[in-house]
């Protein structure tokens, strides 16, 4: 007998031994902060690989853009085989004059040409590059906001179901204590049956909720696993038994927030962008109606020199330097709907400015009143703990003395979790909320 009765202390002391086990095997994983998770996403995840390789390939276009302003130089040769020079000096249908060529030829020389003046196109498109990196910078900037803002997602995603794990883990626990006692009061006659099969539902139903969280873990550690970059079955630990520290507001208004919206969103900075290169796109059309003026330069040696009288058999050399002008006249009419359509899609975007400009201070505006409510659903949570602790304390007495029933305590005792969940829900919605606000406004 004494021998069955051991047996609940030893599964007690292997439960125990179990969890020491777990926690050591933490501490040798290093557990990770949100600050942490989000400087290893920031070098390796491939959603900003990607982004830091577009800003390669615009840094690439910027450079070519100021190649295009060196002089174009270029050697080249050929070798032929000639026919015969004829010459006919008295018609096309007499006998013509065999002039003595060799029956092949050669020539090797250089050209360069150098542009003096194209209506500023060349340096204007090497700004229209520039503008198009900083744009690509500010998309840049807008995918690390995201990326960091779904990290600290999946982050207290991952810290809410540690705490429910660790809350359901508890009251299982607790509730097997409760089960035990109420079989011994059944067998004892001071309580039915019933009480015994509702206890026991009610553990089966917890411990089937802590099954699903422990799978809702693993997910959400695959998840955040790919977002850090790495491979997605790494183990994972986070400080998810800190203490929870309340956002301070105070200091900050919805004013302040729009106001920094407006110059560090990069949303809004794209947009801006947008209407600068737009801008700088009229004035490219604009120069095609003026001139262009070119310096070339070229020399040759060519054998046999058969290009101007009196022809000769012997190598010879020829070369010219001079100014170029070139003045399209179909530009003058051409030029007038290309004109007329830039300055439209230059309208366009100041209107996708204010557009945007609105929509940034709606942004503001939901996000700061969420960050409010969640900071009042914090408040109403733990006050809510306090009723539910207490409540369950008054039940249960009342209960163990036969004053109440079992369904009232099981009741108040499900209410009691359910706060407890709904503070950790509050509490991750409210740090979830400030981090969307300073996304939104560009200082995450």
């Amino acid at each position: 007998m004494k021998r069955y009765k051991s047996i609940p202390i030893l599964g007690a002391i292997l439960l125990i031994f179990a969890q020491s086990l777990h926690a050591q095997d933490a501490e040798t994983t290093q557990a990770l902060s949100l600050e942490e998770i989000w400087k290893v996403a920031e070098k390796n995840n491939h959603q900003l690989k990607l982004s830091d390789l577009n800003l390669q390939q615009s840094n690439l276009e910027v450079l070519e853009a100021k190649d295009r302003l060196l002089p174009e130089i270029s050697i080249g040769g050929d070798l032929k085989l000639n026919t015969k020079f004829l010459i006919y000096d008295n018609g096309l249908f007499s006998s013509p004059q065999d002039v003595p060529v060799k029956g092949y030829g050669y020539g090797v020389g250089y050209n360069l040409n150098f542009n003096l003046f194209n209506g500023g196109k060349d340096r204007r498109n090497i700004k229209m590059k520039q503008e198009e990196d900083t744009r690509r910078h500010y998309e840049v900037d807008l995918q690390k906001h995201s990326v960091k803002y779904n990290v600290a997602i999946a982050y207290f995603d991952l810290y809410k179901y540690e705490h429910f794990r660790d809350f359901l883990t508890a009251e299982i626990v607790a509730e097997k204590k409760q089960l035990s006692l109420i079989e011994s009061l059944h067998k004892n006659g001071i309580v039915l049956k019933s009480d015994v099969l509702r206890t026991s539902v009610k553990l089966s139903q917890l411990e089937l909720s802590l099954s699903d969280i422990k799978k809702k873990i693993e997910v959400t550690k695959q998840r955040l696993n790919i977002l850090m970059g790495r491979d997605s079955e790494t183990e994972l630990y986070i400080y998810y038994r800190a203490d929870f520290e309340m956002e301070d507001t105070k200091d900050s208004n919805y004013a302040d927030y729009v106001a920094i919206a407006l110059h560090q969103s990069p949303e809004y900075k794209i947009v801006n962008s947008d209407i600068k290169l737009s801008e700088i796109n009229i004035k490219q059309i604009k120069a095609t109606l003026l001139p262009k003026f070119f310096l070339y330069s070229n020399y040759n040696y060519t054998y046999p020199q058969i290009s101007f009288y009196p022809y000769s058999n012997d190598l010879w050399g020829f070369g010219q330097t001079g100014i170029k002008m070139q003045f399209s006249i179909d530009n003058l009419y051409k030029s007038k709907h290309s004109i007329a359509r830039a300055q439209v899609a230059n309208n366009q975007a100041k209107e996708k400015a204010d557009i945007k400009k609105d929509e940034v201070s709606i942004q503001v505006k939901e996000a700061y009143l969420q960050q409010q409510q969640a900071l009042e659903s914090v408040e109403t949570a733990e006050k809510n703990i306090n009723k539910t602790t207490e409540t369950v304390r008054v039940i249960r007495s009342s209960y163990l003395n036969q004053e109440s029933l079992l369904t009232d305590l099981l009741e108040a005792e499900n209410a009691l979790l359910e706060a407890k969940f709904n503070l950790t829900t509050a509490q991750t919605n409210l740090k979830l909320s400030h981090i969307r606000l300073l996304a939104i406004v560009g200082i995450l």
